[in-house]
């Protein structure tokens, strides 16, 4: 098995959406934002490249919609997701699986692109199978008011047209290896109804894709969590339980929208779980 980073862009989003009922006074030390309260924010997926299997977990916010969209999240850097598959050795059409953490836009748009006219929309990655879950799909396709704008059907719906999505099963317990995947699956339902964390045995080490379960590392402390998130009363005992597991078994967290830091472990304090080491991808494994 082998693990490859993908940049697939950097955007902003605001602070205060970010960190929720936090201070910015607090939260700015970690995250300092610009003149309109924004913080930068990253879409960096993960590569698992497996035998003949090229799984890729989530594909940022794609490229079909409107200037008027991406004028919302100030796209900011050079990253875009092909070039980054191209730095890697791959493209597109090499991709065998495309593991969907939840069905946010800015974790799934780069699954449907425009077809070559135009005129509707196909799956970017064509002979790939797309995963979710049941109960997620449902959610996502018959979405409350709170999280409609975050659930585009233009990236959703033409996963199902196409013949490609595939379902996960959802285990009873939250540490359980799904089936037909090359890693386990922590089910979170604070953020949105059946987030999938991955956690991949990789090198003797736990690497695991914290999604939006952790943003990024200025929210570890337990009550910096996100307004975005449907159920924040759940997704505190969700955290919790994460992060003393996190501590207590050495986990390598792989931060999907954290523009400055990519992986890092955390240690129990005093305050509670908090930031032990940082690292980049390289450092660890090369």
């Amino acid at each position: 098995m082998n693990l490859i980073p993908i940049e697939a862009g950097n955007f902003k989003l605001d602070g205060g959406a970010m960190f929720g009922v936090v201070p910015k006074s607090l939260w700015s030390k970690t995250n300092p934002a610009d003149s309109n309260n924004m913080i930068d924010i990253a879409a960096r997926c993960l590569l698992i490249e497996n035998g003949n299997r090229l799984t890729l977990i989530d594909n940022g916010m794609g490229n079909k919609q409107s200037d008027k969209f991406f004028s919302y999240y100030d796209p900011w850097g050079d990253f875009n997701l092909d070039d980054s598959l191209k730095k890697a050795g791959f493209q597109r059409d090499d991709i065998t699986d495309v593991f969907l953490t939840h069905l946010h836009f800015d974790h799934c748009g780069g699954s449907i692109q425009w077809n070559k006219n135009r005129t509707g929309y196909e799956p970017a990655f064509k002979n790939a199978k797309y995963w979710s879950n049941e109960r997620h799909w449902e959610w996502a396709t018959k979405p409350n008011r709170r999280e409609q704008a975050s659930f585009l059907k233009e990236n959703i719906l033409p996963i199902q047209e196409s013949g490609q999505l595939h379902f996960v099963v959802d285990p009873a317990s939250d540490f359980s290896e799904a089936n037909k995947l090359d890693f386990g699956i922590f089910f979170a339902d604070g953020h949105t109804e059946k987030q999938m964390i991955p956690h991949i045995n990789y090198r003797g080490k736990t690497i695991v894709f914290m999604a939006d379960l952790l943003p990024t590392a200025g929210h570890l402390p337990l009550p910096y969590v996100m307004g975005y998130d449907t159920r924040p009363l759940l997704t505190l005992p969700e955290k919790e339980n994460f992060l003393n597991a996190a501590a207590d078994n050495q986990y390598y967290l792989f931060l999907e929208h954290d523009a400055h830091n990519q992986i890092i472990t955390v240690k129990h304090t005093e305050k509670g779980v908090r930031l032990d080491q940082t690292y980049t991808f390289n450092e660890l494994f090369n």
